[in-house]
């Protein structure tokens, strides 16, 4: 195989493209719309990008669409190192921010300086969730796994036993990020509980 002159910036840009190839091998819980199997991170990350093309609409203010969409091609890179953190695992999530800023430290650190400090900045606002694009990024990141659940009988809702209340915390950000977006997660919440997908909760205060 013949070897590519290069420089030593171009040779740290292709052996971080060579491991962010390696999100494909990371196994989310979700399983395809289908159900035949679980999705993988490099495909959720497609994913929300699709979305965001289709439903930037539903902003509610004026959205930079080029960095929602860096946003989240970026955003799960660090599962690389960290691995997936189930939602709705509370002991996982305990030590998740620790371990994935680690894992961010380890796989940006291995890129120049310059596009070090401008992926790992998406990644961090991403997890900030302060600005409007990094709120639309996370409204559509809670948002597509309740699609995948709610198309293949409850997915992992019914393997966990998730109940109605946990579903509505984890999608909470849509109402900041795609507010137009709350009255159609409610009614989805509300079929899959009528179905048998989503497991009631009658002493919760909806």
């Amino acid at each position: 195989m013949a070897t590519l002159p290069h420089t030593q910036r171009l040779a740290q840009q292709l052996e971080f493209i060579v491991v962010v190839d390696r999100l494909k091998q990371v196994l989310r819980q979700t399983s395809l719309i289908d159900g035949s199997r679980r999705e993988n991170s490099a495909e959720h990350s497609w994913h929300l990008a699709t979305m965001a093309l289709v439903l930037a609409e539903y902003v509610p203010a004026e959205v930079d669409l080029l960095r929602v969409l860096k946003m989240l091609l970026v955003h799960d890179i660090i599962e690389i190192e960290a691995g997936d953190t189930f939602a709705f695992d509370v002991a996982a999530n305990l030590d998740k921010a620790a371990r994935e800023q680690l894992a961010a430290d380890l796989l940006f650190g291995m890129l120049p300086p310059d596009l070090q400090s401008d992926l790992q900045s998406l990644w961090i606002e991403f997890e900030r969730n302060t600005t409007v694009e990094a709120q639309f990024a996370n409204a559509l990141d809670r948002l597509q796994p309740l699609l995948h659940n709610y198309h293949n009988q409850g997915g992992t809702w019914r393997r966990h036993g998730i109940t109605r209340q946990q579903v509505l915390q984890r999608m909470r950000p849509i109402q900041t990020g795609a507010p137009q977006l709350w009255p159609f997660v409610l009614s989805v919440i509300d079929e899959s509980c009528a179905a048998g997908y989503i497991r009631p909760d009658p002493e919760a205060d909806f």
